[in-house]
């Protein structure tokens, strides 16, 4: 596994360093946001181990310029020395996969980037994504329901994309609209007319019903066994 940790704190990169090199694993160190962006442009890593405080550029600036920018799919796990809701929200709407607390167990940490390199390996290696009977074509970018086609305008078929990749959480309401606009966001609530058509698209006349609107966060496609249309 080759990963690239963005970490200024020389002890903590060194133990994580030693550790992983220790293990057959090779780790590329850069000191600041600034050379991370750098060194993540000229190579591909297996993941990327990003510290939210950094001198140069923050983390979540970073995170989310590898994303939106530079189109970057790399898993990326955050590290942040706040148990705060809002430091989590700001990772995940930037683009994160995960997020640890220092501080944190080696073992832990490992754990955790084996888990996403698995499944991103998995997500890369796959044609189509199937969500109960609804599949979207990683290739053709073609959606179908029940053996039925679903007509998607550009916008719908983005969003669409976005949540089958990401079933495994809510996927916010900020992260959807710098995905489809970057940072110049519609003044009105266009997201939601969006919304409303995907959900019409995939959903009106099938059940169980999968885009789910989580209130006051985002969106989740998945199949709530609670929920009953």
């Amino acid at each position: 596994m080759h990963i690239l940790l963005v970490e200024d704190h020389q002890d903590i990169a060194e133990n994580i360093s030693d550790y992983f090199a220790a293990k057959g694993d090779q780790v590329t160190h850069a000191s600041d946001g600034i050379q991370g962006l750098a060194l993540a442009r000229a190579s591909q890593y297996d993941v990327i181990v990003l510290d939210v405080m950094l001198p140069g550029l923050s983390g979540i600036e970073l995170c989310r310029q590898l994303r939106t920018t530079h189109t970057i799919t790399t898993p990326i796990l955050m590290l942040t020395a706040r148990d705060l809701l809002t430091d989590k929200v700001a990772g995940f709407d930037a683009g994160a996969d995960d997020y640890l607390i220092k501080p944190f167990s080696l073992v832990e940490l490992a754990m955790r980037l084996k888990a996403l390199t698995r499944r991103h390996t998995l997500t890369a290696a796959a044609t189509s994504i199937n969500v109960s009977d609804l599949t979207f074509d990683l290739c053709t970018l073609e959606a179908e329901r029940a053996g039925q086609a679903i007509k998607l305008n550009p916008t719908t078929r983005r969003l669409l994309s976005i949540l089958m990749q990401n079933t495994h959480r809510v996927v916010t309401r900020i992260e959807l609209e710098q995905a489809i606009w970057g940072y110049e966001t519609p003044e009105a609530d266009v997201l939601r007319t969006h919304m409303h058509t995907l959900r019409t698209a995939i959903d009106k006349g099938f059940t169980p019903r999968l885009l789910h609107t989580i209130h006051g966060t985002g969106y989740r496609l998945f199949v709530d066994p609670d929920d009953t249309q």
